[in-house]
């Protein structure tokens, strides 16, 4: 057990009265209605699967659209891994009934193929079978494809195609105007856009809890490693997997920047002008590894430049802070100029076990967290306590059911679960505002099941993954495609209506159109787009 920060830099008990005292000053009726009408948006992917349980090598279906101008259905990193994009709600069975829409939407514009239940992805026939993106020949279009290029220059390509669900939340616009005063806070909490990095340090520091609770990907199919070898376990002849795993795909092996050190990286999130100066470094600053790569070469681009990070997007971290860009605009201009929006968390596995990949549950709890982490305190991050945070990560999603695995807290060894203990206590009094301000029980009910998963480990959709595997002796392979046909099924039960198959007609055609128009109004060649659009400030 490392130990990284002296105890007495523990931020957490010192600062419990604080939190408190927040916390009561939002028990009177108008601030507590406040607290629940925040804004919810979820951006959900999904891996086309053909039939035989390869990746799909068909292009994105043009019943759904442009890819790169359909509001709700596009593609992430592949052609194949559609991200489906739901409009911000605060009501989360409204969130939930578009996700449906959107996903029976997908599902009657797909022929034979379906769509992937959970985060690893399946059978992976080397990298050739994974196909990039296509956004067509627009500047934005091709800057698109580019920089996906370069991540396969970078990382390789069978990281890209491990799917996740994003959660993005927004407080509501009018707690900002008397935040500091009902909250009692200082200088921190000057903004609004102070208030979300103060969230931010304090969700990157408890981040480890969402993988334990939500957690669903403890195992792998072996053709997801080049070779066949991992230094993860053998559950059978086709599948690896760790015994206390949550989420391999936030390990190692999964989707993040796991050579900050290596690469010069080191985003700050003490302020946002530090946050927006240190990322502005990472997308200027050239890198000699990437340098060898090459920008263009032989006439064709594989990459879109030669630095630490491409474009801001390339920073893996799970939680951003985010505006909505203007096109053609860079998120560091975008946040520099109006400040965040709102905050992105994005480690959620996908769920196999729910036809949308993600519950009820997991949204009201993840409510209460982000509630918590802004009326915490949250000093700034030193270098010791940001190698915890990615000591705590990786332990919790390697082996976070271990019932002897210890974390690191201020510099001192705590259990996983006494702390995920602690926490869920503490969140009792968020719960107890935002259900009395809704006159319902969903919070203290999210909590009470994310209670029993704390106190026992085998409660745990990763644990039940494993379970549900050994007990129908197949491997992940095969659960994972049990789940997805299964998950087909009951969406087919309930066909679109002909009123919403003709709205999405409309957006699919209006974003076909949009996309045309793009192409045509480009009056610059591509080098020259780029050239203008990484000067632009």
């Amino acid at each position: 057990m490392p130990a990284f920060i002296d105890a007495k830099a523990l931020w957490w008990t010192a600062v419990y009265d604080l939190y408190n005292r927040r916390l009561a000053a939002f028990q009177q009726d108008a601030y507590a209605r406040l607290l629940t009408q925040g804004l919810i948006g979820l951006e959900k992917e999904n891996l086309r699967v053909a039939a035989n349980g390869t990746i799909a090598q068909t292009p994105h279906p043009r019943a759904l659209g442009s890819a790169l101008t359909h509001p709700n259905v596009t593609t992430d990193y592949s052609e194949a891994l559609i991200e489906l994009i739901t409009a911000p709600s605060s009501e989360v069975a409204v969130l939930l009934a578009q996700l449906d829409e959107i996903m029976r939407v997908v599902y009657a514009a797909l022929d034979e193929e379906i769509l992937w239940s959970t985060s690893m992805p399946c059978v992976v026939e080397g990298e050739t079978s994974i196909p990039i993106a296509w956004y067509g020949t627009s500047n934005s279009g091709l800057m698109k494809r580019v920089y996906r290029q370069g991540l396969a220059y970078r990382y390789g390509k069978t990281m890209q195609i491990i799917a996740g669900v994003h959660f993005n939340y927004s407080f509501a616009q009018e707690l900002w105007p008397s935040f500091t005063d009902i909250a009692g806070g200082d200088a921190r909490h000057a903004s609004k856009s102070e208030s979300y990095m103060s969230l931010t340090r304090n969700l990157l520091r408890l981040g480890w809890l969402v993988p334990y609770l939500f957690g669903s990907s403890p195992a792998v199919c072996r053709s997801f490693f080049p070779n066949g070898q991992s230094d993860l376990e053998a559950f059978n002849g086709t599948t690896f997997y760790a015994p206390f795993a949550t989420s391999l795909r936030l390990s190692d092996i999964g989707y993040q920047n796991n050579r900050e050190s290596e690469l010069g990286i080191n985003i700050d999130y003490g302020s946002l002008p530090d946050y927006i100066e240190s990322m502005t470094e990472a997308i200027s600053q050239p890198h000699s590894e990437y340098q060898r790569i090459g920008v263009k070469v032989g006439g064709e681009y594989r990459q879109l430049n030669a630095n630490r990070l491409q474009i801001e997007n390339e920073y893996y971290s799970t939680v951003r802070v985010k505006e909505i860009a203007q096109r053609l605009e860079k998120p560091t201009t975008a946040l520099a100029l109006r400040g965040v929006r709102y905050v992105e968390l994005r480690s959620l596995d996908v769920s196999p076990f729910d036809p949308l990949g993600v519950c009820e549950s997991q949204l009201r709890f993840l409510e209460l967290l982000m509630t918590f982490c802004l009326l915490h305190d949250s000093p700034p991050l030193s270098s010791d306590e940001r190698r915890e945070i990615s000591y705590n990560l990786q332990q919790t999603a390697v082996q976070g059911r271990d019932p002897d695995l210890t974390l690191c807290r201020g510099g001192t060894a705590i259990k996983l679960r006494a702390w995920a203990g602690e926490l869920l206590q503490q969140l009792r009094g968020v719960a107890e505002i935002m259900d009395g301000a809704s006159g319902a029980d969903d919070y203290a009910r999210t909590l009470t099941e994310q209670l029993e998963r704390v106190h026992d480990s085998d409660a745990t959709p990763s644990a039940r993954v494993l379970q549900e595997m050994r007990d129908n002796k197949e491997s992940f392979f095969e659960f994972a495609m049990r789940w997805s046909y299964r998950h087909q099924r009951a969406l087919a039960e309930h066909p679109i209506t002909a009123g919403q198959a003709a709205e999405y007609q409309r957006r699919a055609e209006q974003s076909l159109a949009e996309q045309a128009a793009m192409e045509a109004a480009d009056d610059v060649d591509f080098d020259t787009f780029l050239k203008e659009y990484f000067a632009s400030q």
